[in-house]
């Protein structure tokens, strides 16, 4: 066994990795950007090197100073994590030829399943079956592939993955300007601009298998669905899949190990498979999508059913060992669920957020794989995901009704957050029946994105709450007189002004256009009891900043407005299209003078691995152009404002 090893990541997967290593008693190495000077993930290590910038390009995309330090630090072997430098072939060349291990299969491995395109043809080989369509190297004559393919069919970038370069088209007139669309942004996520065209599956289920192997022979570890998407990214993963049979599940397994043979795969791989559900799972109606040749990030419910640590067989295995289990020995043991938690803003399109995390409280009876504190900054640099939360139960009844349960004690404040979607659909109907296909979120996501509304008495114990940051934000409350006292809260930007009148120690009567609740509260240890009409209620209510968080259930932000304060900010108005996070502009489409029309394209902006196309948001004239190509701009600054209108 290896008694140092590097991990060439940051975040959450840095420290999961950490978490095994310790417990095998092996020593770890992290290695950290100008952003992550603090993280969690270098506190944890046992040694950490800096290596570079904020930006990923400049640090953790930098193979060569990774290595460096990985030879500086006596180092064995580098555990790449996921994304960065995990899928890169070269990187691995280095590393052996550095002499060092990479924990993860070979670089020709790697090379083989790199591109769609390629794998494909290599998976027709294997015996694996693969979705129609067109995978040659030539980018001639594609929309004319297309036609003879059939409508609608999906542009997909061949390098890659997480949705980049990826397009739906559902007519001949849409194909040339969705292919365009495709490739430029897979020129920008992968230097490569080439693309495959498969036929579109209409009911389609996302269920992958895991694939273990020593170079030699591979085992799976069964499935995971992963169904629930939204923008081709994953949000919500469980295994076993829902409605899978015995038959189709040994025909996806045995395929996902010939594929994973065919190309002496070692270490932890996923095999990801289209499932036409239309009729049901049945086992001759499964296609091959791609290989992740690396460990993924939904890797803990596969651990949660068979009981395996996957990073652990990662390190017995990359050090000499042979497979610790054969096939005949793994089986199943229940159910589990893993929900992303992210910093983002569901309402407005899912758009990636940043903050301070003012609070952060995780739930007991769920496992928590984080790469933050609470205090912490989401950094617009890279992916803004909070933690992943995993549960397991006997039944996928029981393990979903402990993800709901650990997503409604889930505590997060100083950041918007994908929390109260997350839960809605842990309650939805029909995933709750496993009727799952990637189209539901898409479907249902206007209901989904609604924010859930306070009830009056949560909005009578904030509005408590928030008269004892205005009187004494030290002491609390102390002004015992019988005094009516306006308090202005908002909810969703929405402001309410509730009447609070202190009656006596703990005691206050608060007054809404909606209701009148009596307030009481107790402080013990530095904890404060509420009860609202005499009902004691299981609420936590935390101050952050200019406002304040009331945990019931749900999390509920309010912030606490200037009264005098009459403007609306940047970008209320249609005419003026600021960035929304901060970020690189990529494109700007317009000049002063030109016309535009609502929903125009007007420029992109990169923020937090994504492309984000801001676009007109009326019809008008373009007065200032402030945004350039190239410019790293900050949330809120002004890029584009049209002329007044008349």
């Amino acid at each position: 066994m290896f008694k140092k090893v590097l991990i060439a990541n940051r975040g959450e997967i840095a420290c999961r990795v950490m978490d095994t290593a310790r417990a095998m008693g092996v020593r770890t190495v992290a290695v950290y950007s100008d952003a992550d000077a603090g993280a969690r993930h270098v506190q944890m290590a046992d040694e950490a090197v800096h290596v570079g910038g904020a930006a990923p390009k400049e640090s953790y995309l930098r193979g060569e100073v990774i290595i460096e330090a990985a030879l500086r630090t006596g180092a064995q072997a580098v555990h790449p994590g996921y994304g960065f430098l995990s899928e890169n072939p070269e990187f691995v060349d280095a590393v052996e030829a550095a002499g060092l291990v990479f924990i993860g299969p070979s670089a020709q491995a790697i090379r083989a399943m790199g591109l769609k395109d390629a794998a494909k043809a290599l998976m027709v080989e294997a015996g694996v079956p693969v979705v129609p369509g067109y995978h040659g190297a030539s980018q001639e004559g594609l929309a004319e592939r297309a036609s003879e393919i059939g409508y609608p069919v999906l542009i997909k970038a061949v390098a890659g993955g997480g949705g980049k370069g990826m397009r739906r088209v559902d007519a001949p007139e849409e194909f040339a300007d969705a292919l365009a669309s495709a490739q430029g942004e897979a020129a920008t996520a992968f230097g490569n601009e080439a693309v495959l065209i498969e036929k579109y599956v209409s009911t389609p289920r996302h269920i992958e298998v895991q694939v273990f192997g020593d170079g030699e022979r591979a085992v799976h570890l069964f499935e995971r669905d992963c169904s629930l998407q939204r923008r081709h990214q994953k949000v919500i993963e469980e295994a076993p899949a829902p409605g899978m049979t015995e038959d189709m599940r040994q025909a996806m397994g045995a395929a996902a190990v010939r594929a994973a043979e065919a190309i002496g795969y070692k270490g932890a791989g996923t095999v990801e498979f289209i499932v036409d559900a239309s009729d049901g799972l049945q086992a001759d109606r499964f296609y091959f999508m791609e290989m992740n040749t690396r460990l993924q990030v939904e890797h803990p419910v596969t651990e949660a059913i068979t009981g395996v640590d996957l990073v652990a067989w990662q390190l017995r295995v990359a050090s000499g060992e042979a497979l610790p289990k054969a096939q005949e020995d793994l089986s199943i043991d229940g159910h589990s669920f893993e929900a992303r938690l992210y910093a983002e803003d569901v309402p407005k399109g899912f758009l990636p957020a940043t903050g301070t995390l003012t609070h952060l409280a995780f739930p007991e009876g769920a496992r928590a794989d984080t790469g933050v504190r609470e205090g912490d900054e989401i950094s617009p640099w890279y992916d803004p995901m909070i933690a992943k939360l995993i549960v397991h139960g006997p039944t996928r009844a029981i393990a979903l009704a402990r993800l709901e349960k650990a997503l409604a004690n889930t505590q997060v404040a100083g950041s918007v957050t994908n929390l109260s979607f997350l839960r809605a659909l842990a309650r939805h109907e029909g995933f709750g029946r496993g009727e799952v296909d990637t189209g539901l979120i898409d479907r249902e996501v206007e209901a989904l994105s609604k924010a859930p509304e306070p009830c009056t008495r949560c909005r009578a114990v904030a509005a408590v709450e928030a008269l004892g940051m205005e009187d004494d934000p030290v002491q609390g409350f102390n002004l015992w007189a019988p005094l009516e006292h306006s308090v202005v809260l908002a909810f969703e930007e929405e402001p309410e002004t509730l009447k609070v009148t202190i009656s006596g120690p703990g005691r206050a009567q608060v007054v809404s256009d909606a209701a009148t609740h009596e307030v009481t509260w107790t402080e013990t240890e530095g904890d404060t009891q509420w009860a609202v009409d005499g009902t004691p209620v299981a609420a936590e209510v935390v101050r952050h900043g200019a406002g304040l968080s009331v945990f019931w259930g749900n999390n509920y932000h309010f912030t606490l407005p200037d009264p005098l304060d009459v403007t609306t900010g940047p970008g209320a108005s249609a005419g003026h299209i600021v960035a929304p996070m901060p970020g690189l502009v990529k494109a700007v489409f317009v000049e002063v003078g030109a016309q535009v029309s609502a929903g125009d394209r007007l420029a992109v902006l990169e923020a937090m691995k994504m492309e984000h196309v801001l676009t007109a948001g009326r019809d008008g004239t373009v007065a200032e152009v402030m945004a350039v190509a190239g410019a790293q701009v900050d949330a809120g600054a002004a890029l584009i404002v049209l002329e007044d209108e008349a």
